[in-house]
């Protein structure tokens, strides 16, 4: 499966703070970012204004609440509208989180989750977006 970041909606020139980097992230997905944008991604301590994220969020990260609270530091750096992917292992994979719970935590977060899609082999991800965007 090739993977395509022009769904994704990042931007040439937009930079794309990622947080929960581990070693199962996908690297394609990660490069295929990059490349859109222009930029490497900036890991979850990166203190300057951002215009995008990417949250790699597997069940034993958390709950909901977790997520939420995840949701809300993701969209501390934005400066106006952004854009949020929170990826999550496939239903296939053991570390799974329910894309239903991915949408409560956005509720709780003051966001809204717009829609999900597989984004590559092992992942699913679902696009949150502020409210004013």
């Amino acid at each position: 499966m090739s993977t395509s970041t022009s769904r994704l909606g990042f931007l040439t020139g937009q930079v794309v703070q990622e947080f929960l980097w581990d070693e199962d992230v996908d690297e394609v997905l990660r490069n295929a970012i990059e490349d859109e944008t222009g930029h490497e991604l900036v890991d979850e301590d990166f203190g300057d204004l951002v215009d995008g994220a990417i949250i790699w969020w597997r069940s034993d990260d958390g709950d909901t609440d977790d997520l939420a609270d995840c949701l809300v530091d993701a969209t501390q750096n934005f400066d106006g509208p952004g854009l949020v992917w929170v990826l999550t292992p496939k239903s296939s994979r053991p570390d799974h989180f329910d894309p239903a719970s991915v949408e409560s935590a956005a509720r709780t977060a003051g966001l809204h989750a717009t829609s999900s899609t597989v984004v590559a082999p092992d992942w699913s991800g679902t696009k949150i977006r502020t409210r004013n965007s």
